[in-house]
């Protein structure tokens, strides 16, 4: 059985939670929870992958259609580069009355070979009136570069960086790093895996704008509200 879950993502100017992230969970007979990490890259193999990716469109537009909360939705290039979901994707948005609210995220760990394809795709989905992340930033080959084209809202920095970031001196500068490049691009960055006080302290003096991990909540059916 396939269900949502909603991760909250908290504002560190505001200090509340004003977004979440939408992430797939299968339920095994037995009640265990698979997460994206263990099934993702054989769904993708599949041919059943494009029903996963609009079902998980249709029932978080659905979820957040009364619900005043931004709501980010995660999207693999092979999702972008098929015309079949860009035409699912083209018409739910047509149909849905907060836009504004929609997120597209795009994982940049993904093996991007045509960036025009990406900036046709982001394009197209801000005349919509939605924001567009990129995701797992700082993972592997980040290209900074690449980054000025595709006109993106936020960053979203990778969690491998952020889980060690106090401890490892290599780790906190490249998320300084990371932070002061999106600042002068008037970009939002938000940190991925918090997991604990000290890390959520470190991250606000380093003036991260976004945090999301489990010392801010666990992904949940539920929306948590409150930390």
């Amino acid at each position: 059985m396939r269900k949502l879950s909603y991760q909250p993502i908290y504002n560190t100017k505001t200090q509340k939670i004003e977004k979440y992230e939408s992430l797939a969970r299968i339920i095994t007979g037995s009640g265990e929870v698979i997460t994206p990490f263990v099934f993702l890259d054989i769904a993708i193999k599949s041919k059943l992958y494009p029903e996963i990716t609009k079902a998980m469109i249709t029932k978080s537009f659905e979820f957040f259609k009364d619900k005043d909360f931004e709501f980010s939705i995660n999207l693999s290039i092979v999702d972008i580069q098929s015309k079949e979901i860009l035409k699912f994707i083209f018409n739910k948005l047509d149909e849905f009355a907060e836009t504004q609210r929609v997120v597209f995220e795009i994982l940049e760990t993904d093996k991007i070979e045509n960036y025009e394809e990406i900036k046709a795709f982001i394009k197209e989905v801000k005349k919509h009136g939605c924001k567009v992340a990129i995701d797992d930033f700082g993972s592997g080959y980040s290209n900074f570069s690449h980054i000025l084209e595709l006109n993106v809202d936020y960053i979203k920095i990778d969690s491998s960086l952020v889980k060690f970031i106090t401890t490892d001196t290599s780790s906190r500068t490249v998320v300084k790093t990371i932070i002061n490049f999106a600042k002068d691009l008037n970009l939002k960055t938000i940190a991925e895996f918090v997991e604990d006080k000290e890390s959520l302290d470190l991250l606000k003096k380093m003036d991260v704008d976004f945090i999301q991990g489990y010392y801010i909540g666990k992904p949940d059916k539920n929306l948590i509200k409150d930390i």
